[in-house]
């Protein structure tokens, strides 16, 4: 796409706006002006867009999306009756907003290329910005968005159209899902949860981002979300395997819809905590008690901030979080809930690991270890720390040894060693088995080990370790590694069928 090309449709654009008092010549020429617009974009090639141009960095997009906002709030008409001024973008539009937006089609179009794998194409970008030029009704609204981009073809494709095709995207692959959801919020962000009523069967609506606990005779699944378009699920089910079959959990006192939490069983109930909602990270959350099938809320006294992507352990007596992103920053800090007083302790933070996300975490029966994670979502972290609740202290867990940094992966506890595997940095099919009692690591073997993942499964069975699913590619093999003899046996893809991306 030529520059010289964009010039010429903001001439037409501007052409659109001279005239006595303006406003009718605009409206009497628009479908003329938009055809003149529609008639230059022919000529804007994704090959012309500049291979000097490098990929924006997010704070480059960030920035652009404030450039963006500003055009649409400066056009915004504040209602006469309401005597107050109009407030500034900052005001109604804080960063941690503008993060969300560029974080929303970015993870959108990511989600299109591996978990559809359909990626948006460059002609698909050239095709709506062309849709924009040709059918647009506000024409110089049009002109000032692309003046603010500067007149860039890369960046007006890159943070005007993606967006928008991002967003129509993803929309067209839930529609049978949005039928039955109801859109909150305002503007043109509209979001939605779940508002179905409880049932026996069939098991909840699809979803992606959930918890799932074990009863002992029953898994409880609960949340989660179509993250992608902002679709979150405050509902959930049990199922009973001896009858293959599905109960609704109660949504009265529910906490609110959310994905990206974590839900841990204390013997009696499932403690949920966390996550992402509409309005953003929470610090709140519920213990459901499956035998009266009914909610307590957690309170949120003292308890820590706002987070998802964090993780919680049960240590018999309390929940403990830790680590996560709040919105705005990756923490380090985290807090402890004892469900019988309903109050919260706040983790020490002297000598805690690095914060991060998208770390693992275990408790050993004496103390939670937390190891890897990631403290920027791109960038994998080799170290950990093991917490001691009657202490309230950490200790740095060794990283001689340690496996290569990574997140995305799994872990397991086999009553004396922890062993991790697998990983996004790469993605990753190696592991390492991390003893406590002598603060250091062994590789796990290579050989015959399932082909490198993340956002796989892991569970142990008390003589070993089974690994499954996960992507990169979307994969549906595994293998059981056994400890004993540091060898792995791959699992049987008899009547197999794809796994899904989380």
């Amino acid at each position: 796409m030529k520059l010289q090309s964009i010039l010429i449709i903001l001439s037409v654009l501007i052409c659109c706006m001279v005239g006595s008092v303006g406003a009718q010549v605009v409206q009497n020429n628009d479908l003329a002006s938009r055809r003149s617009v529609g008639a230059a974009t022919e000529g804007m090639r994704p090959a012309d867009w500049g291979a000097a141009v490098p990929d924006l960095t997010f704070e480059a997009r960030v920035a652009y999306q404030r450039a963006v906002e500003e055009v649409y709030w400066r056009h915004r008409i504040w209602a006469k009756k309401d005597s107050s001024p109009k407030p500034t973008l900052d005001q109604v539009m804080p960063d941690s907003a503008l993060r969300a937006k560029v974080e929303d089609y970015l993870g959108k179009s990511r989600a299109l290329e591996t978990y559809w794998q359909r990626p948006i194409r460059d002609e698909q970008l050239q095709a709506e910005m062309e849709r924009m030029a040709k059918q647009t009704k506000q024409p110089v609204k049009l002109r000032e968005l692309w003046e603010a981009l500067g007149n860039d073809p890369y960046v007006i494709a890159e943070c005007l159209a993606r967006p928008a095709l991002a967003n129509r995207l993803i929309r067209s692959m839930h529609l049978s899902a949005e039928s039955t959801l109801s859109p909150v919020g305002s503007g043109s962000a509209k979001q939605a949860v779940d508002t179905r009523e409880p049932a026996l069967a069939p098991a909840p609506a699809a979803r992606m981002f959930t918890t799932a606990v074990w009863t002992g005779s029953e898994m409880i699944v609960w949340g989660g979300a179509h993250l992608f378009d902002g679709v979150y699920f405050g509902t959930g089910g049990r199922y009973d395997p001896a009858t293959d079959s599905w109960t609704a959990t109660e949504t009265i006192n529910a906490p609110s819809a959310r994905g990206l939490h974590t839900a841990v069983w204390t013997g009696s109930e499932m403690i949920v905590w966390g996550g992402k909602g509409p309005a953003g990270e929470l610090n709140t959350g519920g213990r459901y008690d499956p035998a009266t099938d009914s909610w307590t809320a957690t309170e949120i006294t003292s308890a820590p901030g706002a987070r998802m992507l964090h993780t919680a352990v049960w240590t018999d007596s309390e929940m403990i979080v830790w680590g996560g992103f709040d919105g705005n920053r990756f923490v380090n800090t985290g807090g402890r809930y004892d469900p019988e007083s309903d109050s919260w302790t706040p983790t020490n933070t002297t000598d805690a690991p690095s914060a991060r996300q998208r770390h693992t975490a275990l408790w050993t029966g004496g103390e939670m270890i937390v190891w890897g994670g990631s403290s920027n979502g791109f960038t994998g972290i080799n170290s950990g720390g093991r917490y001691d609740a009657e202490t309230d202290s950490w200790v740095a867990t060794s990283t001689t040894g340690a496996p290569s940094a990574r997140y995305g992966h799994t872990a397991v506890w086999t009553g004396s060693d922890m062993i991790v595997w697998g990983g996004f940095e790469g993605p990753l099919n190696t592991g390492g088995r991390y003893d406590p009692a002598t603060d250091s690591w062994a590789a796990t073997s290579t050989t015959n080990a399932p082909t490198s993942r993340w956002r796989h499964t892991a569970v142990w069975t008390d003589s070993e370790m089974i690994v499954w699913g996960g992507q990169y590619p979307y994969t549906n093999t595994g293998g059981r590694y056994d400890p004993a003899t540091d060898s792995w046996v791959t699992t049987s893809t008899t009547t197999p069928f794809l796994s899904g991306d989380y």
